[in-house]
């Protein structure tokens, strides 16, 4: 069973190789690993080596330091090096007591006394400690480098959170101050795209995912989730789904385009799956539709209008 910190990765790498525009013979043509190792690798059946994430973020054109950080934890959790310390007694608990000593018969008349072995308790839980931390050091890299792009911060989002809100600045949830960045002299990054350019792109890519507006949110009958985002910015709509079966898939149409994306997999199905971005504006009527994988459950479709 794959952990979730291989399965953030993965979903990340197979972001970037669809960003940088390249099948599995192209990673293995301008790469130094073979087309089959970058097929286990983005299927989540092989971590892949440091190396390899580097060259694949090269070549799609995005930092290295949140898919390093990211490969740092998989290969953490891989490797056993996330062993947790025990947690310390509650306040007001008596610690456990230690096992009585046998007394010990003195030594012999001129002969030293036995040199007794140190406990090893001490050197493991330091030891333990030293590789907790460093799992957190890691955490928090994955963090602080959103600021150069979102898509690994965006995968360690709880549910509550939404990937794309995610490029977004921090806000004051109300008041005067609303909508305020709250760190100094901060600015979003611009987006890649606007208009036009932006039609067929991914939007987490794009940047699109700043002062975005929630256009429809529902609940489908089979339990997925599905949204309708629109970006004033960038001047374009896109659906979004998640909690997804292998099979689902949804549908946008605005202006007579439609944009669809698939859960092809169960790695797709732990994650949120982005349509590709449509032109709109203020006045276009959005509809996305939802078909659940199989035969016994119906469409479902909703409409919005832009604001």
């Amino acid at each position: 069973m794959r952990s979730p910190e291989r399965a953030r990765l993965t979903a990340t790498l197979r972001s970037l190789k669809e960003h940088a525009g390249l099948s599995l013979t192209g990673l293995g043509e301008h790469t130094s690993f073979s087309k089959s190792s970058w097929g286990r690798y983005l299927k989540g059946e092989t971590l892949p080596p440091r190396e390899a994430v580097r060259e694949l973020c090269r070549l799609a054109g995005e930092p290295e330091g949140r898919c390093l950080a990211l490969w740092e934890l998989a290969e953490s959790e891989s490797s056993g090096r996330t062993a947790r310390v025990p947690p310390p007694a509650r306040p007001g608990t008596a610690p456990e007591p230690e096992p009585a000593e046998e007394p010990e018969e003195g030594p012999a008349p001129g002969h030293p006394a036995p040199l007794r072995p140190t406990p090893p308790r001490a050197t493991a839980t330091a030891t333990a400690h030293r590789r907790s931390w460093r799992v957190t050091v890691v955490m928090v890299a994955v963090l602080a480098v959103t600021a150069g792009g979102v898509t690994a911060a965006a995968l360690l989002l709880p549910p509550d959170r939404t990937p794309d809100d995610s490029r977004g600045p921090a806000t004051t949830p109300t008041g005067a101050g609303a909508g305020a960045t709250t760190g100094p002299g901060t600015r979003p990054p611009p987006p890649r795209c606007q208009g036009g350019a932006c039609e067929g792109r991914d939007p987490l890519n794009m940047l699109c995912g700043i002062g975005l507006d929630t256009l429809i949110e529902r609940r489908t009958a089979s339990g997925a989730r599905l949204q309708v985002r629109y970006s004033a910015t960038c001047g374009t709509s896109w659906g979004r789904i998640w909690n997804t079966r292998v099979g689902d898939r949804v549908e946008l149409t605005a202006a007579g385009s439609t944009r669809s994306a698939e859960i092809t997999d169960a790695l797709d199905a732990t994650a949120y799956i982005y349509t590709p971005m449509t032109r709109t504006a203020p006045g276009t009527l959005v509809r996305a539709c939802f078909r659940p994988a199989g035969q016994t459950r119906r469409e479902e479709c909703f409409e919005a209008t832009v604001r």
